[in-house]
Protein backbone atom coordinates (compact mmCIF):
# COMPACT_ATOMS: atom_id res chain seq x y z
CA UNK A 1 0.00 0.00 0.00
CA UNK A 2 0.95 3.50 -0.95
CA UNK A 3 1.73 5.79 1.90
CA UNK A 4 -1.29 8.27 2.43
CA UNK A 5 -1.40 10.54 5.21
CA UNK A 6 -4.32 11.36 7.95
CA UNK A 7 -5.05 14.50 10.63
CA UNK A 8 -3.77 12.38 13.04
CA UNK A 9 -0.47 11.27 12.00
CA UNK A 10 2.57 13.77 13.82
CA UNK A 11 3.84 16.34 11.58
CA UNK A 12 7.50 15.06 12.04
CA UNK A 13 6.37 11.60 10.63
CA UNK A 14 4.81 13.31 7.52
CA UNK A 15 7.43 15.00 6.90
CA UNK A 16 9.64 11.22 7.21
CA UNK A 17 7.38 10.27 4.07
CA UNK A 18 7.86 13.08 1.88
CA UNK A 19 10.06 16.38 2.95
CA UNK A 20 8.07 17.90 0.47
CA UNK A 21 5.17 17.78 2.05
CA UNK A 22 6.70 20.62 4.15
CA UNK A 23 6.27 23.36 0.81
CA UNK A 24 2.25 22.06 1.16
CA UNK A 25 1.71 22.62 4.75
CA UNK A 26 3.53 26.44 4.25
CA UNK A 27 1.70 27.26 1.21
CA UNK A 28 -1.44 26.35 2.76
CA UNK A 29 -0.07 29.18 5.83
CA UNK A 30 1.67 26.41 8.04
CA UNK A 31 4.82 28.11 8.71
CA UNK A 32 5.92 26.40 11.89
CA UNK A 33 7.30 22.97 10.60
CA UNK A 34 10.35 23.61 12.06
CA UNK A 35 8.91 24.52 15.27
CA UNK A 36 9.45 21.64 18.37
CA UNK A 37 5.37 21.68 18.53
CA UNK A 38 5.58 19.56 14.92
CA UNK A 39 7.74 16.98 16.37
CA UNK A 40 4.66 16.20 18.50
CA UNK A 41 1.68 17.41 17.01
CA UNK A 42 -0.88 16.13 15.17
CA UNK A 43 -1.66 17.54 11.61
CA UNK A 44 -5.10 18.15 13.28
CA UNK A 45 -3.91 20.15 16.52
CA UNK A 46 -1.85 22.24 14.43
CA UNK A 47 -4.68 22.91 11.87
CA UNK A 48 -7.11 23.91 15.12
CA UNK A 49 -4.24 26.29 16.11
CA UNK A 50 -3.90 27.84 12.89
CA UNK A 51 -7.39 27.76 11.64
CA UNK A 52 -7.35 25.41 9.64
CA UNK A 53 -8.89 23.22 7.86
CA UNK A 54 -7.33 19.70 8.41
CA UNK A 55 -9.73 17.26 6.01
CA UNK A 56 -8.59 20.11 3.17
CA UNK A 57 -4.56 19.90 4.60
CA UNK A 58 -4.77 15.68 4.29
CA UNK A 59 -6.62 16.04 0.67
CA UNK A 60 -3.95 18.63 -0.83
CA UNK A 61 -0.73 16.39 0.60
CA UNK A 62 -2.24 12.90 -0.73
CA UNK A 63 -3.03 14.48 -3.86
CA UNK A 64 0.23 15.22 -3.97
CA UNK A 65 1.89 12.24 -2.93
CA UNK A 66 -0.63 10.65 -6.04
CA UNK A 67 0.55 12.63 -8.41
CA UNK A 68 4.17 12.27 -7.46
CA UNK A 69 3.71 8.35 -7.21
CA UNK A 70 2.39 9.03 -10.82
CA UNK A 71 5.36 10.96 -12.06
Amino acid sequence: MEAQVSKDMVIADMLQIDPGIAAILMASGMHCIGCPSAQGESLEEAALVHGMDADVLVENVNDYLTKKRSN
